[in-house]
């Protein structure tokens, strides 16, 4: 599991900055803050730090909005197709984990556990060729030891590319 940090605007509208240095805060149950600029070995703190990992930097992720019931985020298309010219599935299953990973990390962290994942899956059902597709992760379920979310991923006309469902189980932090 890899968890970017929370960068864009809250889940109330309001624009966040910060400067690229250790993670991001939670108020509530919104994240917001800084980013970070590289890896990190450690889950995310009581107070809803969120590591960003490599491949995020590389696909070009962002997170927009995080609490532990819904994360918003998005990826270009460009740079992360297939031979073919369209969004590669493993880059719409990136996206997902990501997000409900991320949400799994701030529901668990609220007694000083985390998350990794342990299942994935995605029905692909059009390609995306340009532009930025967006992905929404909803909690399905949040119990003391799994957390489950669907993720619906659209392209920038609003069609369903992706629909994944992603279950995280709790471990120590």
């Amino acid at each position: 599991m890899t968890s970017p940090s929370v960068t864009g605007t809250s889940a109330t509208g309001s624009s966040t900055t910060g400067s690229s240095t250790t993670g991001s805060s939670t108020t509530g149950s919104s994240t917001t803050g800084s980013s970070t600029t590289g890896p990190s070995t450690t889950g995310p703190s009581t107070t809803g730090e969120v590591p960003r990992g490599d491949l995020e930097n590389r696909l070009g992720l962002t997170v927009a909005e995080a609490g532990p019931r819904r994360v918003v985020g998005s990826l270009p298309v460009a740079g992360n197709t297939q031979p073919f010219g369209v969004l590669h599935g493993g880059a719409s299953c990136v996206l997902a984990e990501t997000l409900a990973s991320v949400g799994a990390c701030l529901h668990f962290a609220a007694d000083g556990g985390t998350a990794v994942g342990t299942e994935i899956n995605a029905t692909h059902h059009r390609p995306a060729t340009a532009g930025l597709v967006r992905g929404v992760a909803t909690a399905v379920h949040l119990g003391r030891g799994h957390a489950t979310y669907e993720v619906v991923i659209t392209d920038e006309r609003g069609k369903r590319v992706c629909t994944a469902r992603m279950t995280c189980v709790r471990v120590p932090a």
